[in-house]
């Protein structure tokens, strides 16, 4: 889970300093830096599992060109900052397995992640240029201490001493002439899983975030890497979602919703020794109680839905997702809405127990009718972690975060949810730019305990929410003055009233 994120240096985001919840609901308008600060963290999950140059690549590599990592380097006026920073707190699971199958158990639960990456110019013919690692730092947030770090609503005595474990004196990662002392830079790694053992590297030498190349015999730094390696940012695409998958595509949804088959396959036939019957298969039984499972959430928002299956294509070894209707007519997924696929990819997220504790979902709104548009914000709040239970099996540590422009989300989410995007001028070295800010709403938990928290006013976003209204709806009331208060669950049709919930009904 991701408490905070401070990012400066990477494309429009400078000086960045984000509080996260459970839930979370970003705002704003085109260019405003939500795209940019999925990205960011998109980029920092992949420091975690690939080299640095991978890792760029992986976020600006698109469309088939050479990528250009220089491009993910704020720039004004063709000059390009010289490094790119991030700051995350983070709660990490207390225990896991490595690929060796050696476990793994957090000697504390909440850290700070801390690591600067810098552009080296390269003039080779064929080069991108290169990055270098400046600093790197892995610390521990001890118990007494989380409160003044996690702000959001919660229950102290339940979730948070559920989550918040363990204690530690010394920091698991460190650097030597970092931040303003410049030179040769020296990571210090202190291993947990064998007392008082430290290892030692250039800096500069590395082509990959020490964090990244860890196991479980460092097992706090090493389940701060699954965390993060977990982390998904997804753009559902109908066009994707519906693709059959062969036998052996590994279960998981892509980036762009693809492999939705293999998933679902996989969750109704577990590789679990439970499940087998005598003759070493998955009892169809029990597959299909999962499938109707399946069926039943995705019925609460098309209640057309029947039956959900994955048949399996012995001939062309395909997997091959299916709806049933209540008449009993068979729709393949090539043919069934692209709202319809979303909402299946959102249940299977929540099924997915490999699937990562925080999920950034771009507009989940497209492709779905706007009548149902309130269900599917319903069931992303309540596969977040609820804060006012213990964490377990019922009650999973996953964080959400969309970006969205639907006013109809706008309308239903809460006021201490929400984050308006947007551009606000900054001078630096005798330079005037405007840098992306999300800012909170008045009296809210952010404002509340970090006074210093970027704000938007409720006229401006009553003003946003009128500039993205179709024309033809332009005469719907949403002036601040017809405010009224909501309930907090969701309606099953759009009221055309639409209004923000109260900002001090929080």
């Amino acid at each position: 889970m991701l408490t905070r994120l401070k990012v400066s240096g990477f494309k429009n985001l400078v000086d960045v300093d984000v509080h996260f919840g459970p839930f979370n609901c970003i705002t704003g308008a085109n260019g405003s830096g939500k795209s940019n600060l999925f990205d960011a963290i998109k980029f920092l999950s992949a420091l975690s599992d690939s080299t640095l140059i991978d890792a760029a690549v992986s976020v600006c590599g698109k469309g088939g060109k050479t990528p250009d990592i220089r491009s993910l380097f704020h720039c004004v006026g063709g000059k390009y900052d010289k490094e790119i920073s991030f700051e995350a707190e983070i709660i990490i699971p207390e225990q896991g397995v490595d690929d060796l199958g050696q476990k793994a158990k957090a000697g504390i639960t909440f850290l700070r992640y801390i690591v600067t990456i810098a552009y080296r110019a390269d003039y080779g013919l064929h080069s991108t240029g290169s990055l270098e690692l400046v600093r790197e730092e892995l610390d521990r947030i001890n118990l007494q201490d989380a409160s003044k770090h996690l702000k959001f609503p919660h229950k102290a005595g339940l979730w948070r001493k559920s989550v918040i474990k363990g204690k530690r004196a010394l920091p698991f990662i460190s650097t030597k002439n970092s931040g303003k002392q410049r030179g040769p830079g020296i990571i210090k790694l202190i291993q947990d899983g064998v007392k008082g053992r430290t290892k030692t590297f250039q800096a500069a030498g590395l082509p990959r975030t020490v964090l990244s190349a860890l196991n479980a015999e460092n097992p706090t730094a090493f389940l701060a890497q699954r965390e993060m390696q977990s982390w998904q940012v997804l753009r559902l695409e109908p066009s994707s979602l519906c693709i059959s998958d062969k036998f052996a595509t590994p279960p998981g949804l892509g980036a762009d919703g693809s492999h939705l088959s293999a998933t679902l396959y996989y969750l109704s036939h577990p590789p679990d020794s439970s499940n087998l019957d005598s003759s070493n298969k998955v009892s169809d039984n029990k597959a299909a109680l999962i499938y109707d499972q399946i069926a039943s959430r995705l019925s609460k928002f098309n209640e057309n839905i029947s039956k959900v299956k994955v048949e399996r294509d012995e001939k062309r070894e395909l997997l091959i997702l299916e709806v049933i209707d209540h008449d009993g007519t068979v729709h393949q997924a090539s043919s069934v809405s692209g709202g319809t696929l979303r909402f299946l990819a959102m249940i299977a997220l929540e099924l997915d127990t490999r699937a990562g504790g925080l999920i950034c979902l771009e507009e989940p709104e497209n492709s779905i009718y706007p009548d149902r548009i309130p269900k599917v914000l319903e069931f992303l709040q309540d596969i977040a972690a609820n804060p006012k239970k213990p964490v377990g099996p019922d009650n999973p540590l996953r964080q959400i975060i969309i970006n969205t422009h639907s006013p109809i989300i706008l309308n239903q989410v809460s006021a201490d949810n929400l984050l308006f995007a947007e551009l606000k001028e900054l001078e630096r070295d005798d330079l005037r730019f405007k840098r992306s800010c999300f800012s909170c709403l008045p009296d809210t938990w952010r404002k509340k305990a970090f006074p210093e928290s970027d704000t938007v006013s409720e006229d401006k976003l009553f003003s946003y929410l009128k500039s993205i209204f179709p024309a033809e709806k332009q005469s719907l009331d949403i002036s601040p003055k017809s405010k009224q208060k909501k309930s907090k669950s969701t309606d099953d049709r759009f009221d055309p009233q639409l209004q923000l919930p109260s900002f001090r009904d929080v």
